[in-house]
């Protein structure tokens, strides 16, 4: 499918999210003081480094409506059934790996769920409450303007893959990538993005890019580590640093992107970072969620997805 289906859904995507001028202004005002202050804790899951659901302390801190295990105790809302097939989707890359650790299924499903939850609560958006899972291959791709990467350590893209997804980002489509930390991480990252697009080079965004704001302004460029490495180093110059990444140098946050012929982002990097554990995690500690997902992950999350569906 080509881009007129791609702008299509977004313009779909558009009338929900902004359906009054003033809403993502008045969102922005109201963010940190109104529903982001009760912190969402998934319920009972696995959590052991990175990746998996919640340990289930914090009881205090949940809000009072949670849904079932089997969406890491994420409630469930309704969607109208005029506009099902015209709501904004979280969908995950279910990727192929060779060699060493990472994996698609990093922080899933509770960074995804709760993403979309705090979507649906803070702005005009409409999103699906399941969230989707695809490979490369699968051709319903075409049907989502947005897709999510999560750590990429071991990511392997066939020559098929490589061409499927070069033709789903040059149609219109983009791609998030989060979580990797390094250079050893992105330099393998971006061999594998070699192959779908051989004469690109990574362009470096600075904080004065309007994806950093876009809806909600940031003050610097986001270093999110995960909840379990931030309460180790609390406190400490390497706070915000994933301690579980050995031989590396501590770096700042670094976001990069493969862009188009026109200057839009294909592909979002967002290296020596982790958003997604800031959505996964924001009812871990009051600490961690002020600190992180209130300040930084949803922010930029909901930026994130706002600069796709407008460029």
């Amino acid at each position: 499918m080509g881009r007129l289906h791609f702008m299509t859904k977004t313009l779909k995507h558009l009338t929900h999210f902004l359906r009054r001028p003033a809403v993502c202004v008045i969102l922005a005002l109201c963010f940190a003081e109104t529903a982001l202050s009760q912190p969402f804790r998934p319920d009972g899951g696995r959590r052991g480094g990175r990746g998996g659901g919640g340990r289930g302390q914090g009881q205090e801190r949940l809000i009072s409506r949670r849904g079932p295990s089997s969406r890491s105790g994420v409630p469930v809302w309704e969607v109208n059934e005029q506009f099902k097939k015209d709501i904004f989707t979280f969908v995950r890359v279910m990727y192929k790996t060779r060699g060493w650790g990472g994996g698609w299924s990093v922080d899933f499903p509770a960074a995804d769920l709760n993403f979309s939850y705090r979507l649906e609560e803070l702005t005009s958006m409409k999103a699906d409450p399941q969230g989707g899972v695809m490979e490369f291959l699968d051709d319903r791709l075409f049907d989502f303007p947005f897709i999510f990467m999560i750590d990429p350590r071991s990511l392997h893209i066939s020559k098929p893959e490589a061409e499927q997804l070069r033709r789903y980002l040059t149609n219109g489509g983009f791609l998030m990538v989060d979580d990797f930390w390094g250079e050893k991480m992105m330099a393998h990252f971006l061999g594998e993005m070699e192959k779908v697009f051989p004469d690109r080079k990574p362009q470096k965004l600075p904080l004065s890019h309007p994806l950093f704001s876009c809806v909600f302004p940031l003050d610097k460029l986001p270093q999110v580590p995960s909840e379990d490495s931030a309460h180790r180093n609390r406190g400490t110059a390497l706070e915000s640093w994933e301690d579980e990444i050995r031989g590396e140098i501590p770096r700042p946050a670094n976001y990069q992107a493969l862009l188009d012929d026109k200057g839009r982002i294909m592909v979002l990097m967002c290296h020596n970072t982790d958003l997604s554990d800031g959505w996964e995690e924001e009812g871990i500690s009051q600490w961690f969620f002020s600190a992180y997902s209130e300040k930084y992950s949803y922010p930029l999350g909901i930026n994130i997805v706002y600069y796709a569906l407008t460029h």
